[in-house]
């Protein structure tokens, strides 16, 4: 279809039924801790449709100076969903009700030892952020047009490994998975509706702890 124009009721509906009728892979594996990002669905910076990206702090002790979907883990009593909107308001003081939630993607078991739920959030009022220091470097809007680009994705293989690394050239570098494979099903299922599992691509090794 191509990259969507307007962040309006046409391009929820759109996603909305496509994140309806696939069914999710997911992953029971009790040794994992369950986590949960938001993909959250924005004005961009000339008001086209975009998404949240965030680079992590540089001191946290875990995946500092990374580029993340803005989550974390799941906490006791939490569902995915509003695991997701806590950790989006703990990161970047955005505040998105439950009706918001416009559906998720696959599951993504990653190699430092979570089950990662994506979130898709609807944000179209989305206008100020506010980055919390401790946990987020810089926050970006990502226009979804630049998931369009034609060298989108770079796909390669890595040594000591059977399966393909993926990334994105985004924000001016390459984005590697598992935020990479997340952000392209968005582009691929949600906006798309084509059926493509992404939970098999690799990690970097610098991703894995």
């Amino acid at each position: 279809m191509g990259a969507p124009e307007r962040l309006d009721d046409r391009l929820r509906e759109r996603v909305v039924h496509n994140l309806a009728t696939f069914e999710r892979v997911c992953f029971d594996q009790p040794e994992l801790t369950r986590a949960a990002v938001a993909l959250v669905l924005v004005p961009g910076p000339l008001d086209e449709p975009a998404f949240l990206l965030t680079r992590r702090a540089a001191a946290l002790n875990r995946h500092g100076g990374q580029f993340a979907l803005p989550g974390g883990r799941i906490d006791e009593g939490e569902d995915a969903n509003t695991a997701a909107r806590r950790e989006l308001h703990e990161e970047l003081g955005v505040s998105l009700g439950p009706a918001t939630v416009l559906g998720q993607l696959d599951d993504f078991a990653t190699r430092s030892g979570y089950v990662v739920t994506p979130v898709v959030l609807w944000g179209a009022g989305v206008r100020a952020l506010t980055p919390n220091p401790a946990e987020v470097a810089v926050a970006y809007r990502v226009p979804l047009g630049e998931l369009y680009r034609p060298d989108v994705p770079v796909v390669f293989r890595v040594a000591d490994s059977e399966f393909p690394l993926l990334s994105l050239p985004l924000v001016g570098t390459q984005v590697y998975s598992p935020t990479a494979a997340i952000i392209y099903q968005l582009r691929e299922l949600a906006l798309e509706g084509r059926l493509t599992r992404v939970h098999h691509y690799e990690q970097p090794r610098f991703a894995w702890k």
